[in-house]
């Protein structure tokens, strides 16, 4: 349980809401993957799905009931909707698929807006609110606790008020626990949003959540809009998945609540852990994490004007709006062409080199970045090339671990289609000139197989070393050279290493794609090198 009890409600409703966002499709092993961590955050409520109406969310609490997920926080919500119209409700069969999926809490969803009950449901609003009831009570009377999402009901509340809370009462009335105010269109601004919460708040003394969808991009706004209006549950989900814009993001409600509102909704120990849980639901959910997501994502905390770098020289806190870790993140300061010396100094930090005892070498940096970066290259992502720079300039580099000769790369277009890629590098290593020959599928395939024939007998660690990710970009003009485009242009490779246990990125940039990899790559060995033998601090 949270500090707050039951008096405060997190639902989170991606595995139904949230799985209805283009491009995501949970398989019933990632639901399940998906409920355990969102229970190890601490979140309420976890809805699973809508039982009956979809086989694999059926499956999804079969299994569950049958020990395959165990809450130690949550507790597990089935979604469904009313019984129909005409019909009993101990005849409905999805009615029964709720009581089958032996959730202990069950969310009902019902039109609460006049223009939807009689057009999309063809019936009345006194059928309709006996639906509601009638679910409500028997689904409590069976020992569940329910829940009543309101569907469209701030547009319904604006068109017409009584109806709406007609619906509400007839929820109320079965025994609801809850009564959720579904933003279902998104389209509500957070004062007028705030109002009608407050009003429904005071007319009817109901315990009142929140359901925000993304459309005017409000949704967290309107979340955090609602709870100061009263209402004392939220639903959202992971990252803001959902259809169309999205829902209200679990992450950034819930960091608004505990930093800003000072709500304890969550366990104690939970909110440092939002960063890593938010990028493993998007692994799950095969989605790359939003970098500029507020709280949790990489940029969230990254400075990159001089400005602020000096700022936070002084005091972390001038600049972030709050400590970074609270919420399991870091502080990063990016060095661009923007940067100026407070930028480097703390970026060297990072790094474990001292520039600030070093005030000629901190110079140096600053304009050999701002030159470079005129250039095309970027150290935003390149770290370990931006090291390499800081310690060649405090002259704390060994040797390279080799030295090129020449290299050459051959394409070779065959009759039949094949394209075969062939490099040869001429280097010095270890006291010896070797020559070494490869093939890849592509040129710089080759040209690092090349490499690696040659010294990987000299290198040990080498073997360890593998690529792991490359991109290229082509910059249209740099400000040395804005005429450069097409297929004149300055290209950029961005080179991602790792050994198995550590990654780092580093950046060539030239007119030529193969001499900019090249350099990526050079600086790549030339990093691992420097971490076998660390160059003195």
């Amino acid at each position: 349980m949270t500090p707050l009890g039951d008096s405060f409600h997190v639902y989170d409703t991606t595995l139904r809401d949230g799985a209805q966002r283009e491009g995501i499709t949970y398989s019933v092993t990632d639901k399940l993957a998906v409920a355990r961590l969102l229970d190890s955050l601490g979140v309420g409520f976890v809805e699973g799905g809508w039982p009956g109406a979809l086989p694999k969310d059926t499956e999804f609490f079969a299994r569950a009931a049958a020990g395959d997920l165990t809450l130690k926080h949550a507790q597990l919500v089935a979604f469904g909707s009313t019984r129909k119209a005409g019909v009993r409700v101990e005849q409905d069969a999805q009615v029964r698929a709720l009581l089958d999926s032996r959730a202990p809490v069950v969310t009902l969803v019902a039109k609460s807006d006049r223009r939807h009950i009689e057009k999309a449901l063809r019936t009345d609003v006194a059928e309709n609110c006996a639906m509601v009831r009638d679910t409500v009570r028997f689904l409590v009377d069976e020992g569940r606790r329910v829940f009543l999402d309101a569907e469209h009901f701030f547009d319904g509340f604006a068109f017409d008020p009584d109806t709406s809370l007609r619906v509400l009462e007839s929820a109320a009335e079965g025994g609801a626990d809850v009564v959720v105010l579904c933003d279902t269109n998104g389209g509500q601004l957070p004062l007028g949003l705030a109002e009608t919460v407050a009003d429904v708040v005071a007319r009817t003394g109901f315990r009142v959540g929140i359901h925000c969808q993304d459309d005017t991009s409000c949704a967290v706004a309107n979340t955090l809009a609602a709870v100061q209006a009263g209402a004392t549950h939220v639903q959202c989900t992971a990252n803001g998945y959902g259809e169309r814009a999205g829902n209200a993001d679990l992450f950034a409600v819930v960091g608004n609540l505990v930093t800003k509102l000072g709500l304890q909704v969550l366990p104690h120990e939970s909110l440092a852990e939002l960063t890593r849980v938010s990028h493993a639901l998007a692994e799950i959910a095969n989605i790359a994490p939003d970098t500029h997501q507020a709280y949790v994502g990489s940029s969230a905390f990254a400075h990159k004007a001089g400005l602020h770098a000096s700022a936070i020289k002084v005091d972390p806190e001038l600049y972030n709006h709050i400590d970074p870790g609270t919420v399991g993140n870091d502080m990063r300061v990016l060095v661009t062409e923007m940067a100026g010396r407070a930028s480097l100094e703390l970026k060297g930090r990072e790094f474990g080199i001292d520039l600030a005892r070093r005030p000629d070498a901190l110079t140096n940096a600053v304009r050999r970045v701002k030159e470079l970066e005129a250039g095309g290259w970027s150290f935003e992502a390149a770290d370990a090339s931006l090291e390499l720079l800081m310690r060649d300039e405090l002259s704390e580099l060994d040797a390279p671990p080799f030295r090129l000769e020449s290299y050459r790369v051959v394409l070779d277009h065959q009759q039949d289609g094949t394209i075969v890629s062939e490099a040869t590098v001429k280097v010095h290593v270890a006291g010896e000139r070797v020559i070494a020959t490869a093939e890849g599928n592509g040129p710089v395939h080759a040209l690092d197989a090349a490499l690696r024939k040659a010294l990987l007998p000299h290198l040990s660690w080498l073997d360890a070393v593998e690529l792991n990710d490359y991109k290229v970009r082509i910059l249209p003009g740099t400000r040395q050279n804005p005429a450069e485009h097409g297929t004149d242009a300055v290209t950029r490779v961005l080179v991602e290493s790792t050994d198995g246990e550590r990654e780092w990125t580093t950046v060539g940039v030239h007119g030529n794609i193969v001499e900019a990899s090249w350099l990526a790559l050079c600086d790549a060995l030339a990093h691992k090198a420097m971490r076998v033998s660390p160059s003195p601090a």
